[in-house]
Parts: structure tokens; sequence; C-alpha cells
């Protein structure tokens, strides 16, 4: 059963002294997490492969006044275990924890039937959407445990809650995701103060969405802003005890 948070309105001060990591932090829902996170106190770590798009992302969220995010480049589509591995070796050394992870980068792949599907292509898409996702989950969870109550955000999507024709390696991506995230909170209940959830973002005017749907008018969809009350909801303190749920950005 999916949850609806309606118009939560987090404090300004909701993430003062967190430090939160954004996955695909270049571009569309990561770019906009990111800045958010950091317009509420948040110092951000931005990880993605394309270094300009972090480092514009860093500068915006410099000229706004945010806490001096951190750059981590990395390409999660050739990233193995040693990667993620000496990664959180430099979070622990700069920070000794991580109060929130946002598994935000992802890979859309094709739009194609099961029968033509490109195997290197659903490769590629549960390396990036799936293999990634544990990767740093796995190595980061010590220095979410250092944290006083550290949230993991795992996107889901519609096409992972039922499957849908045509939407190949994503779709199954997404089903696996929506498990990683349940057997993890499961694993944590009771013995852990780090929580985990989904969130579906929903229809959201990015460029995977525009790919996706080539005829569709980018006006008339929802902006990554407008999704944020639920993102800010999951990685605050108002959402503590709150695990192993899947939360739809857009009701």
């Amino acid at each position: 059963m999916s949850e609806f948070i309606g118009d939560y309105q987090a404090p300004e001060d909701l993430l003062e002294d967190k430090v939160i990591l954004v996955t695909g932090a270049g571009d569309g829902i990561g770019r906009t997490a990111a800045r958010t996170f950091a317009a509420h106190g948040a110092t951000v770590i931005l990880l993605g492969r394309t270094t300009p798009k972090l480092e514009a992302v860093y500068d915006e969220i410099e000229r706004a006044g945010g806490p001096q995010p951190a750059i981590f480049p990395m390409d999660l589509q050739q990233a193995r275990i040693e990667n993620f591995e000496h990664f959180a070796e430099a979070v622990d050394q700069e920070f000794g924890r991580l109060d929130g992870l946002l598994h935000n980068a992802g890979l859309l792949g094709q739009r194609t039937p099961i029968a033509n599907y490109h195997f290197g292509t659903w490769e590629q898409v549960m390396q990036v959407n799936v293999n990634a996702a544990f990767g740093l989950t796995k190595t980061l969870l010590p220095l979410l445990e250092n944290a006083q109550s550290g949230s993991v955000v795992f996107t889901g999507s519609s096409v992972g809650l039922k499957g849908r024709a045509y939407w190949g390696a994503y779709a199954v991506s997404k089903f696996a995701t929506e498990g990683l995230m349940q057997v993890l909170a499961d694993e944590l209940d009771g013995v852990s103060n780090v929580r985990a959830n989904s969130i579906n973002p929903g229809a959201t005017r990015t460029n995977m969405r525009a790919t996706a749907y080539p005829a569709e008018d980018p006006q008339t969809v929802t902006t990554p802003e407008d999704i944020m009350p639920t993102y800010l909801y999951l990685m605050g303190d108002d959402s503590k005890g709150v695990s192993g749920k899947q939360f739809n950005a857009q009701g």
C-alpha cells in the first residue's frame, strides 16, 4: 500500500548539520533534491557521472548560501565494489557519518518488447539501478549507523509495482528496488536507527521522462520542485520510525 503525506511543510532548519548523499545529482530530480536539501541546512555530497554538471549544482548551492557541498564523480555503470568501498572510506574520513542517502541515479534503457531487448542494455540498467544501489547501501551502512537517525531513500516507479509492456529492464529494476528496500527495512527493524523507504516520483519533468514520452508536452508535467515535500519528509527527523514504506510523491 502506497503512502502519501500530502502538503508536508518542512521547517527551514529541517536538515541542519545533516550530511546527505544524492546520486545522480547533476540533473533532474537529483539536482533539485540536492539544492532543496542544502536550502534546509544539509551538507550535500553530489555524486554523478558528469563533473561539469556536478560543479554547476555545487555553484548553485553556494550562490544560494547553502553549506559547502562535496563533489564525488563516479560512473555507476562502471563501478565495482572496490569503488564503493573507496567512496565510503572518503566519506568516513571527511564526515565520519552519513545522515541520509538518496538513491536517485537511474537508467531508462529501451522501450521495447522483451523479445527484442538488447542484453547489454539490460545489464547496464540493472547495474546502475540495482547493483550500484546495493553496493552503495552495503558499504555506507556503517556510516549511516553512526548517525543519530539515518535514512535511506530509494527511487521507485509505478512500473515497479505493476509490470507494463515495453518497459523492460527499467520496470524489472524497479521491482528489484522495492524488494531491496523492503528486505533492508526488515533487517534493520528494531535493531538499528537507520530506516529505509522508497519514493515513486510519478510523472515529473525530467530528461528521462522526455525520452520515455517524446510526444508529451513538458509544460503539462509536474516539476521536480513540486514533489520535494516527500523527499524532505523522508530525509528529516519527522519521519523517524517510518520504514519499509513506499511513498507516492504526487498522491
